[in-house]
């Protein structure tokens, strides 16, 4: 053999040794026995809220704690492998995460994104591509709209907006409502209209007496708060994140207003009464569970997070703990072969067809849109602070 060949031919056999090392048990398909089940997380650990991508990883990673790092499928051991990727709270950054969880990680199932912004385009990411996907938090409409790869946890925002306008209408006697809300976001956008919507249909046209807007990022809402105000509106209605929410409340009172103020599910987020305090106490949002006062396995779960964490879990963690629930037991349920493509359309068949799924959010099933039937909960911000359980409401 000449010289240059025995070369070629030993750098060769040495590029086979390195690709049979390389990887190791990572490169078993899924149906061999100690494969892994890699789960994608599309979350937001940067950016604008970066509380809601933390309580998502804490609280899988206690439920990667709990179950050992292992699932049993048809009595084989597999290695439950999380991956996660930061979205940055950017809608591109979430399109980018996504195609990387799909292309590189080769992640089975999907969870994630969570906040609307993120995860409707990333629920078109993730059914191009044929790959399942439950949003945990996302309310809007278009998440899973035609779109049979994307599933949520929670409820949607057609259905949470008549919810606070009549429970606006109810508690407080309120005639006049007004809203303050991001116009360049797709969950308060949609949601500020469906209550809108909801309001005129209760009061009648008008009855909305102003309906203002800001751009992410903004701070000072002076300009919006001194027009409601001036409006003669009984509530006001901000279906707006933890970090907004704090600034909206504390200038709104600062500007003179004393009627009540009504939140969404954003606001559901553990750090709210850290920015905002005792300005927050009292008011009421609608939500997917209650911690305060919460028994059986809802109170398990937030008794352990609360032991390993430090502080009580919120709505996200929650959701997150839910849609994990649901996506393992598809796996499990799925007739797993170890080819991705084929596994994840019997992920998405099997997930569709869960008949009822308990979970420490209440029980739901999904309909043929994949969105859940389950019930909202209005809480209220108690004296000390904590999200108190005020009613339910069934769809």
């Amino acid at each position: 053999m000449k010289r240059s060949g025995l070369l070629l031919a030993l750098v060769f056999s040495l590029g086979l040794l390195l690709t049979a090392g390389c990887g190791g048990d990572e490169q078993k398909p899924a149906s061999q026995e100690g494969g892994n089940i890699v789960i994608g997380f599309n979350i937001p650990l940067t950016g604008d809220i970066p509380k809601v991508g933390e309580s998502s990883r804490q609280a899988a990673e206690m439920y990667l704690q709990q179950v050992g790092g292992k699932i049993d499928i048809a009595g084989k051991p597999y290695t439950l492998k999380f991956v996660y990727e930061d979205n940055e709270s950017k809608a591109e950054s979430a399109v980018n995460a996504q195609l990387k969880l799909i292309e590189q990680d080769k992640a089975l199932g999907i969870i994630g994104p969570m906040a609307s912004k993120q995860a409707v385009p990333g629920g078109e990411v993730a059914d191009a591509n044929q790959t399942p996907m439950i949003a945990p938090w996302s309310t809007n409409p278009a998440t899973t709209t035609d779109r049979p790869f994307v599933f949520r946890a929670c409820f949607l925002d057609p259905f949470q907006g008549p919810v606070v306008a009549k429970f606006a209408t109810e508690e407080f006697g309120a005639k006049k409502a007004a809203v303050l809300f991001d116009v360049a976001s797709d969950y308060p956008k949609g949601l500020a209209e469906f209550f809108k919507a909801a309001w005129e249909e209760i009061h009648g046209p008008g009855s909305v007496v102003a309906f203002e807007s800001f751009t992410t990022k903004d701070q000072d809402f002076s300009a919006q708060l001194t027009n409601i105000i001036r409006s003669g509106a009984d509530v006001l209605f901000t279906p707006q994140y933890y970090s907004e929410v704090a600034l909206i409340v504390k200038q709104a009172k600062e500007l003179g207003w004393n009627k009540p103020i009504m939140g969404s599910d954003s606001w559901g987020s553990a750090e709210l009464m850290t920015l905002c305090g005792d300005a927050c106490k009292g008011y009421y949002f609608s939500t997917h569970y209650a911690a305060a006062g919460a028994t059986g396995k809802t109170k398990e779960f937030i008794d352990a997070f609360k032991s390993k964490y430090g502080y009580v879990p919120d709505d996200v963690a929650a959701l997150t703990w839910d849609a994990l629930g649901m996506m393992v037991q598809a796996v499990q349920n799925a007739p797993l072969t170890g080819n991705l493509a084929q596994d994840r359309v019997a992920v998405k068949d099997a997930l569709a067809a869960i008949p009822s799924y308990e979970g420490i959010t209440g029980s739901m099933k999904f309909d043929p849109q994949g969105d859940p039937v389950k019930s909202a909960v209005i809480v209220k911000i108690n004296d000390a602070g904590e999200f108190e359980f005020f009613k339910s409401v069934a769809p």
